[in-house]
């Protein structure tokens, strides 16, 4: 909720408007989860660390197999497909673009307390969105389809609850 924080502590924001912002957050992610661990398990698809150890039996001779090949950070023990951090990222990015608009919008910022701290910023949503996926890539845990199609599916998925959770009660 780092991302979300950044918007809601802008000036002049009103709490009403901020407990809506948190509230259509909170609802896209749950459904986002959801929707994700659905299709992880429907598709059920192989981690590039499994795809790249077992070349040699997938049936492609234009693929080789490199028993040695290890991601940059530990694979989930779950299905690949799609990418349940785009689908998050794409689920918050359409919520907060409901709120406060596409392109440039007040800096976005999120510390990590796995990375001791460190500070990220982007002034623009789909950049969040985007960085999010490409972290999962060169992390070695994803393929690109992958993080394309969470990213495709949070983005439906935080519209409709932005359209449910955003207006102001009547």
């Amino acid at each position: 909720m780092g991302v979300v924080r950044s918007v809601a502590q802008a000036a002049q924001r009103e709490p009403a408007r901020n407990a809506r912002l948190y509230v259509a957050v909170a609802q896209a992610m749950d459904d986002a989860m959801i929707s994700v661990f659905d299709a992880k398990y429907h598709y059920h698809f192989w981690r590039p660390v499994t795809a790249i150890r077992n070349g040699d039996i997938d049936n492609n001779e234009a693929t080789l197999r490199d028993p040695s090949w290890s991601p940059l950070i530990e694979a989930p023990l779950h299905p690949e497909y799609p990418s349940a951090h785009s689908i998050l990222a794409g689920a918050v990015g359409a919520v907060l673009k409901a709120d406060i608009g596409d392109g440039v919008v007040p800096t976005l910022t999120t510390s990590s307390p796995s990375a001791k701290g460190a500070t990220r910023r982007w002034a623009r949503i789909d950049d969040f969105a985007r960085e999010v996926g490409q972290a999962r890539i060169y992390e070695g845990i994803h393929y690109r389809t992958s993080t394309e199609v969470g990213d495709a599916m949070g983005r439906r998925i935080g519209e409709l609850a932005a359209e449910r959770w955003l207006a102001p009660a009547p």
